[in-house]
């Protein structure tokens, strides 16, 4: 009996570039289905969860920035989000919100699919039986087995992106990765322009681990995590 396929759904309000993305992820192999609103998308989400989203950012009734946040609220399902909009605003609200990834109309079939596979594949289970199980840094603790995040012993929801990413950077703590290095290893993908991606994400890491993040910027550069974490403040 062959493995059941795995599902994406794609929200997307027009119908041609709803059967054009469905098109070429059946062709790769994927189980499609679409929803032409933010209301059906959450309902279909809710009911059989996809893999995957593809998620377009202009829908008739909820905009994408507004279901993305809604899934957000239950689920960690991965998300790839389009716009016809090339406006960094755009992009850095959508990633803010929780998307894996964003792409911007028109764009090439072929890199649709190749991100979309590379974000499964990093979302899978595989991907995440880490070399070492726990990272520690200062008060600062990360659980590969059970994707958490602690500061003080208290739990700190962090979106999946934002979990590989500091992850990587406290694997390999004293080293300084670059951007481009940080989109192949935790994204899977490197594109002239997307490095973006990866600000928007420290940023987050930064308000959500407030002190206890532990993400130097190298400047021109890009980022590293220091062998010893900052010396606490006297009180």
């Amino acid at each position: 009996m062959s493995a059941a396929k795995q599902s994406v759904l794609v929200v997307e309000d027009e119908p041609s570039i709803a059967s054009f993305v469905g098109m070429y992820l059946k062709r790769a192999g994927f189980a499609v289905h679409v929803a032409g609103t933010g209301n059906d998308a959450l309902e279909t989400a809710s009911a059989d969860p996809p893999a995957l989203i593809v998620l377009d950012l202009m829908l008739p009734d909820l905009d994408g920035i507004d279901v993305c946040r809604r899934i957000r609220q239950r689920s960690d399902v991965p998300i790839l989000m389009l716009s016809a909009r090339d406006e960094d605003v755009d992009k850095i609200i959508g990633l803010e919100v929780g998307a894996d990834d964003y792409l911007t109309k028109p764009f090439n079939p072929g890199e649709l699919v190749a991100r979309v596979k590379s974000i499964l594949r990093r979302s899978s289970p595989e991907r995440r039986d880490f070399v070492s199980s726990v990272l520690e840094h200062g008060n600062l603790r990360i659980d590969a087995g059970r994707r958490e995040v602690t500061v003080a012993g208290e739990e700190v929801q962090l979106a999946p992106k934002e979990f590989d990413l500091l992850w990587d950077l406290l694997d390999h703590r004293g080293l300084v990765l670059t951007r481009d290095q940080l989109l192949e290893r935790v994204w899977g993908y490197t594109f002239a322009g997307d490095t973006r991606t990866v600000d928007v994400h420290v940023r987050q890491l930064r308000r959500k681990l407030g002190e206890a993040c532990p993400i130097v910027t190298v400047w021109g550069v890009g980022y590293k995590v220091s062998t010893e974490p900052k010396a606490a403040k006297a009180s």
